[in-house]
């Protein structure tokens, strides 16, 4: 079978205008319960595609860590490649895909850090080796080899003992959304989308997109 010949016809549901709720984010935490109770793996992997200052975009899987009203959160290190063009361009999009569910949802906004005491608090519920890894890594720059990254982490594990602070170059994001997007797979590639957008007033309009 050739890469052309591949693939899936969608049949597990229906999205309409009538199922979505007025709230974008109620809507999101329907569908994010439904993939937990689905035991889905990894449920919370998305991918976070952001753009630098030379209009270079690339895309990597994070997790999501935390989502209310005021939008939806990661971790990571604020040096590492998405940190630096999210410096310089506060601007990027989420994608979650539940190939189990025939579902995705597509996230789009602005980009800010987290408080210091959020990221305080998230850190200090890592698994300890979470923690040291983190302190360890110098995220996205050249390294010689993998022993170099090993000696490091032990290093750092027997400076810090069991409560590693968190490194100031380390901490959460919020994507603080003005669009969203859920994509519901259907037979003969007729998907159903429907997309929440934020107007200048502040409230969400909702709307079906040709697939």
């Amino acid at each position: 079978m050739s890469i052309a010949d591949l693939r899936t016809e969608y049949t597990l549901a229906s999205l309409t205008e009538a199922d979505v709720a007025a709230d974008p984010i109620a809507q999101f935490s329907k569908w994010f319960d439904q993939a937990l109770q689905a035991q889905l793996a990894e449920a919370n992997a998305m991918s976070l595609a952001t753009v630098s200052a030379e209009g270079r975009p690339s895309s990597r899987i994070v997790l999501l860590k935390g989502f209310d009203h005021r939008g939806f959160t990661w971790f990571t290190s604020y040096d590492s490649r998405k940190g630096q063009d999210l410096s310089v361009n506060p601007y990027a999009a989420l994608l979650f895909f539940w190939s189990g569910l025939e579902r995705q949802v597509h996230i789009e906004g602005r980009v800010e850090r987290v408080s210091a005491a959020e990221s305080d608090e998230y850190f200090d519920i890592r698994p300890l080796k979470s923690r040291i890894g983190a302190i360890a890594s110098d995220q996205s720059k050249p390294v010689d080899d993998r022993l170099v990254l090993e000696t490091r982490f032990a290093e750092v594990s027997a400076q810090c003992g069991e409560h590693p602070p968190r490194p100031e170059r380390w901490g959460g994001y919020r994507l603080m959304p003005d669009r969203l997007e859920f994509w519901q797979g259907r037979r003969s590639r007729l998907h159903d989308r429907i997309a929440y957008t934020l107007d200048a007033e502040g409230a969400w309009r909702i709307g079906r997109l040709q697939p």
